[in-house]
């Protein structure tokens, strides 16, 4: 499966680079064992959405390396990619944008044409093959059926999947300018939150990370308060909080923290995890 991440600073703009490439189980290291694509969705100073992504590892890929160190935005979302659904290509590489959003999934699910369905005219969203484009596109007319709630559109395309697709994981997060979606289910992959008070007057202000084979600082991060979420532990911090299965979190341009269990009843059809997925979940 794939790796999630996304980090949002609320309303200050800030730079990604030590969470995507420097820290110790950065996206890029993650890489590795996820070779099938790579990319980056932030926002400029517009707010538009601003998508850099290849159908290449993140390792390998100088573009994605190039934006991980130069792009600044009030919230990014980053995904390494093990494809197990739709062919290598940039239209099936995420993160996906629409309405003004950014989206990542990890996970899968099946019989696409029942959704594809129930997407009616959203169907024309849908650039790629992957179920997780199509998923974005559920979420997007939930929440136009909400009032723009994206939480309660993230929940409601969430349990119309589970109830009657096969599902393996739905994870996903969904961004906002200075804002965080983020819903763990069922229980099969990980998924970190991570919230980073700012501390203004340090010696050494920013976030400074050793482990046994690196130290790295990240002064871009000093005296910024933000919020972090992942599929795994990136660096040696404490604080890190797994999600419960059907956890859906809410991060706001102030980095208030809402959180509810929006998805409680387990899929109808669970499809266990393959053998041999080069990722461990913890």
């Amino acid at each position: 499966m794939c790796r999630l991440f996304g980090l949002t600073a609320g309303t200050n703009r800030v730079k990604a680079a030590f969470w995507l490439l420097d820290a110790p189980d950065s996206l890029q290291v993650q890489s590795h064992r996820n070779a099938d694509g790579a990319g980056l969705g932030y926002f400029g100073p517009d707010g538009e959405p601003v998508l850099d992504k290849q159908p290449v590892p993140a390792y390998r890929d100088e573009e994605f390396q190039h934006a991980a160190r130069q792009a600044e935005s009030t919230a990014f979302v980053a995904h390494v990619r093990w494809a197990t659904a739709g062919g290598r290509a940039e239209r099936n590489t995420h993160p996906f944008g629409m309405n003004g959003r950014v989206m990542a999934h990890n996970g899968g699910f099946g019989s696409l044409a029942q959704l594809e369905a129930e997407l009616g005219s959203y169907g024309r969203l849908v650039l790629g093959d992957t179920d997780s484009e199509r998923y974005f596109a559920l979420i997007t007319k939930e929440t136009d059926a909400r009032d723009g709630d994206v939480g309660a559109g993230i929940a409601a395309a969430a349990r119309w999947i589970a109830a009657r697709l096969p599902v393996s994981a739905l994870n996903v997060i969904v961004a906002a300018p200075g804002e965080l979606w983020a819903l763990r289910y069922p229980g099969q992959h990980a998924l970190h939150i991570l919230e980073r008070p700012a501390e203004p007057g340090r010696g050494q202000p920013g976030l400074h990370v050793r482990s046994a084979t690196s130290s790295v600082h990240a002064p871009d991060l000093a005296g910024i308060a933000s919020v972090v979420i992942a599929s795994e532990e990136l660096d040696g911090e404490s604080g890190w909080r797994m999600l419960e299965p059907g956890e859906l979190v809410h991060v706001r341009p102030d980095l208030s923290v809402e959180s509810r269990i929006a998805v409680p009843d387990p899929p109808a059809h669970l499809v266990p995890l393959p053998p041999g997925s080069p990722n461990i979940d913890s």
